[in-house]
């Protein structure tokens, strides 16, 4: 069988492939296949009506060939490879200082997992990239019209399979963040116009080793970016189609990510013909700008005059997306698209280096933050239908064209590291700079290069001038990525905020602060001697509460439940955390509406409790001052506390209500939340006691706090209605079984009346005196320390039972279970250990001598008794001598034993009798009147 020819214009390379391939290959068919499909997916997209521009993210060489084709073609319509939703966002971008992303946000999810939630989608800009370029030229050109065909941010999601987290850009992890702006975009799914990087692991590693370069980003700078920084839109066109032929044909067949780009390609195509269609644009008029890989795609719906039917686009869920613009950094792309650290600054100012040689004059857009826009003539129309030549061969062929040594380049590098390195606390000098100078040249040598690049200046800066140990907090190597570039962060401009980011500027306003700047300012506040800023301070708390902790940043007064500080003092740095501001506007519109959603939120969500609830009560009450939503959070609190079937939050939980009981006290009446939460709670703990006591995963502090629980609000849960039975009853089904709890419970049983404090002492000493019994002691003085927090007037027990280990405990029992005893007291009972030191500071002696002559009052021998003395006589003694009936029923009543003592009553001695002998004229007025009375 006689094969056909190869014709067109790559026919002459195609035939030169083929060769090369059963030269080297072995077999015609072995690596021909993919040499010839190459030459096809460059023959298809260039012979496309529709002219097809190929780009790479963040690419100097991608966008100086926009520069040049957008000012000679001129085209009317522009196809954007990005989410098509976000297109809105874009007029905005004239309101930023570059780097900015575009983002959606989605905190409400409908139709997909919950725990993916939020959702968050990014898309950086920078000037050195063509997708700005276009979207310049697209905005400030009138009768241009720019379209986005790429997927909704919605159906990234869609996309994505439900068992992997939805994360995009770069496949290699993220190097490790230099410092804060690396984190900028959070963790959002980044989208990039035009990924070109090999998704074979074993062919990066074959480039990057046959390069002798370290990391991706350096070899496509010196293999793509230099040759074809000053290439023809021919040659340039037909090489990034190439290498995206390349890296798609080699990528492993069968995986999910190649089934999603080719969905993305046929969305794009079929977006790009449903607009032709209806718009009635000629293609020939139009400019179709993609990644490259996506250029020399090969799905059915490739090119205007597809015979396939259109890809069908499902429906978006009903997830409600928030767009706007948050601020982005040089070192945040990196981190989210897995460059190399200073890939992008250096390619930023690879493209002011490569404009001012050029003299091309960008496109900017008008009123854009940063810098002045410069306009440049546009060359004549070029006709798209104009013949396809080859390029390829000429340029493949050919050998790099060379650079010579731009001396005073390097030896300015040289000089300013050396600068910045002594500033940073190096030890450098000039002998560094000729050094740094010297061994660049001969890296670049080594590695096959005309010229120094800046990876091969950062190298010899880091071997010359880096010693063992960094001084300060940056390194050389992060000191050259400062000095070539620097990581350039973006603002976005007031216009251009959300309207909760600009109703905070506006409310910050009275601070006088210019808080938009990236630096810390300090804001100090006066609320005694100018009220007026009382509207601030709530603010700052409300940010304090939503925003990250370095955001604002209180240095001086606090806000608690009823307490406010006269005088405050922050810290603010609302400028370097704009991307926080701005996603609150994602939120709602004012602040208080954010923060009450979140609430809301918190209380009701699968991981809410009662202790977070009383929490969200706390803040509700300090921050919103909202009776309607704390009686709201409340009933949630009083909710999930009847559903917990654990204890483990029973410390917070008693904590947080005790605080608030006290201010609604201190306030006025206690609202029914509370009343409800007492009464369920004591119920509550009442059922789980004689189970928690015995489960082995409840430890003591969560059983004293449930003691502490009942016993500290049993008075107002008796007067509630509640039945003190309920705990009887529940002590006395209680039995534990390690030495701690049981303890607690002899504590309990206590506070109950159950058992005296000299049966607690005995039976602390039958345990002492118990040998096997005494290895366990500590524990159960664990126990007793814990008892505290629900018997408080048990502090004297417990300083003496902890003397008396002391004083008997054997040193090899006593002295491993003293470290013990410290970490579980910071760690369980913080708030105990003041108890404990008043009580012993009460019981001890103050002063060395009295120590040595002090005898424990629980040791001291009991005093003789001595004989009651005969009760002297006197009126009132006489008289209840003469009447014992009713003293004898009081004493009933006590359940004392009516005891008397005699009484000497001598003959004549009474002093009433006396009085009344002198005086018996009263006596006989008195017995007239209850004569008269009788009768």
């Amino acid at each position: 069988m006689t094969v056909p020819a190869p014709t067109g214009p790559f026919a002459a390379l195609r035939e030169q492939l083929a060769e090369a391939a059963a030269t080297f290959g072995g077999s015609p068919d072995a690596v021909a296949g993919i040499l010839a499909g190459i030459v096809d997916d460059v023959d298809r997209a260039l012979g496309e009506p529709l002219e097809i521009f190929p780009v790479c993210h963040h690419s100097p060489a991608s966008a100086l060939a926009m520069v040049r084709r957008l000012r000679a073609k001129q085209p009317k319509v522009i196809y954007l490879e990005l989410c098509e939703d976000l297109q809105p966002l874009l007029g905005e971008l004239r309101n930023c200082r570059l780097p900015v992303a575009v983002q959606a946000f989605a905190s409400q999810l409908e139709g997909f997992p919950a725990e993916w939630g939020p959702l968050s989608v990014v898309a950086p800009v920078t000037e050195a990239s063509a997708e700005y370029q276009a979207i310049a030229y697209a905005l400030d050109t009138p009768g241009v019209e720019l379209v986005l065909v790429d997927r909704s941010t919605d159906h990234v999601f869609q996309w994505t399979p439900r068992d992997d987290t939805p994360a995009e850009g770069g496949d290699t992890a993220p190097p490790a963040a230099l410092d804060e702006d690396a984190g900028l975009h959070g963790d959002a799914v980044g989208v990039e116009i035009g990924e070109l990087r090999p998704r074979f692991a074993e062919l990066e590693a074959y480039l990057l080793h046959h390069g002798k370069v370290r990391h991706w980003s350096e070899w496509w700078d010196q293999y793509v970016e230099q040759p074809l920084a000053d290439a023809d839109h021919d040659t340039y066109r037909q090489v990034m189609v190439l290498i995206g032929s390349l890296f798609r044909r080699l990528r492993p067949a069968g995986s999910d990510r190649t089934d999603r780009d080719e969905d993305r390609e046929r969305y794009m195509w079929t977006r790009m013909r449903q607009h032709l269609a209806a718009s009635g644009a000629d293609p020939a008029d139009c400019l179709y700008v993609c990644g490259a890989f996506h250029a020399a795609s090969r799905v059915e719906q490739f090119g205007i005059a597809a015979d396939a039917p259109p890809f069908e686009i499902t429906p978006r869920t009903g997830t409600r997306w928030r767009y706007g613009l948050i601020p982005s950094s040089h070192s945040a792309i990196e981190a989210q698209f897995g460059l190399a650290s200073g890939a992008v600054s250096i390619a930023a100012a690879g493209w002011q280096k490569a404009i001012s040689r050029s003299g091309l004059a960008p496109f900017r857009l008008d009123g854009q933050r940063g810098g002045r826009t410069r306009r440049g003539k546009g060359g004549p129309a070029v006709s798209p239908a104009a013949p396809v030549t080859d390029r390829l061969s000429g340029f493949l062929a050919a050998p790099p064209t060379p650079g010579g040594l731009d001396e005073a380049e390097l030896r300015g590098w040289c000089v300013d590291i050396v600068r910045l390195a002594r500033r940073n606390g190096y030890l450098a000098s000039t002998a560094d700079a000729i050094a740094v100078f010297e061994t660049s040249i001969l890296l670049a040598g080594l590695r096959n290069r005309a010229r120094p690049t800046p990876y091969d200046f950062a190298d010899a800066a880091v071997t010359c001038i880096e010693k063992d140990v960094v001084p300060g907090r940056r390194d050389v190597r992060r000191l050259c990525e400062i000095l070539l570039g620097g990581d350039r962060v973006g603002q976005v401009g007031y216009d251009a905020l959300p309207p909760l980011a600009r109703d905070v500027l506006d409310r910050l306003a009275p601070l006088g602060l210019d808080l938009e700047k990236r630096t810390v300012q300090r804001a100090l506040l006066d609320l005694h001697g100018d009220p007026a800023l009382a509207p601030c301070s709530d603010l700052l708390w409300m940010l304090r509460h939503l925003l990250p902790p370095d955001a604002v940043r209180p240095i001086m007064g606090e806000r608690r439940l009823g307490h406010r500080s006269i005088q405050e003092s922050w810290d603010l740095a609302l400028g370097r955390n704009q991307r926080a501001l701005i996603e609150l506007g994602y939120e709602g519109v004012t602040v208080e509406q954010v923060l009450e959603q979140r609430l809301r939120r918190a209380v009701r969500g699968p991981r809410a409790t009662a202790a977070l609830a009383l929490g969200a009560v706390e803040d509700a009450i300090r921050l919103l001052d909202s009776p309607r939503l704390v009686d709201e959070l409340g009933a949630r609190a009083v909710e999930l506390l009847a559903a917990e079937r654990t204890v483990d939050d029973a410390p917070e939980v008693l904590r947080r209500i005790r605080r608030l009981l006290a201010h609604h006290r201190a306030s006025g009446a206690l609202p029914a939340w509370c009343r409800a939460f007492v009464t369920t709670g004591y119920a509550h703990y009442c059922t789980l006691l004689p189970t928690a006591v015995v489960d082995e995963e409840t430890g003591v502090r969560q059983v004293g706090a449930m003691l502490g629980f009942l016993f500290g609000m049993e008075g107002l849960a008796l007067s509630l209605g509640c039945d003190r039975s309920q705990l009887e009853l529940a002590v006395a089904q209680s039995h534990p079984e390690s030495p701690a709890k049981v303890a607690l419970l002899w504590a309990a049983r206590h506070q109950l009346g159950l058992l005296s404090l000299a049966e607690l002492r005995e039976r602390c000493a039958q345990l002492l005196g118990n040998p096997l019994v005494v290895p366990a002691f500590p524990q159960y003085l664990s126990g007793f320390v814990q008892a505290l927090e629900p018997v408080p007037a048990l502090a004297p027990f417990v300083v003496e039972t902890m003397s008396t280990a002391f004083a008997r405990l054997p040193d090899p029992v006593l002295l491993p279970w003293l470290p013990t005893l410290i970490t579980t007291l910071r760690e369980q009972g913080p708030e105990l250990v003041p108890l404990l030191v008043r009580e012993a500071g009460r019981t001890f002696p103050g002063t060395l001598p009295a120590l040595d002559a002090w005898v424990p009052p629980w040791i001291a021998p009991s005093p003789t008794a001595v004989a009651a003395p005969t009760v002297a006589a006197g009126p009132v003694a006489a008289l209840l001598a003469a009447h014992p009936e009713p003293v004898d029923a009081v004493a009933a009543l006590f359940g004392c034993e009516a005891a008397w003592q005699p009484v000497d009553v001598p003959p004549g001695a009474s002093e009433v009798a006396g009085l009344l002998a002198a005086h018996p004229d009263t006596v006989d007025a008195v017995a007239g009147l209850f004569a008269a009375a009788g009768r």
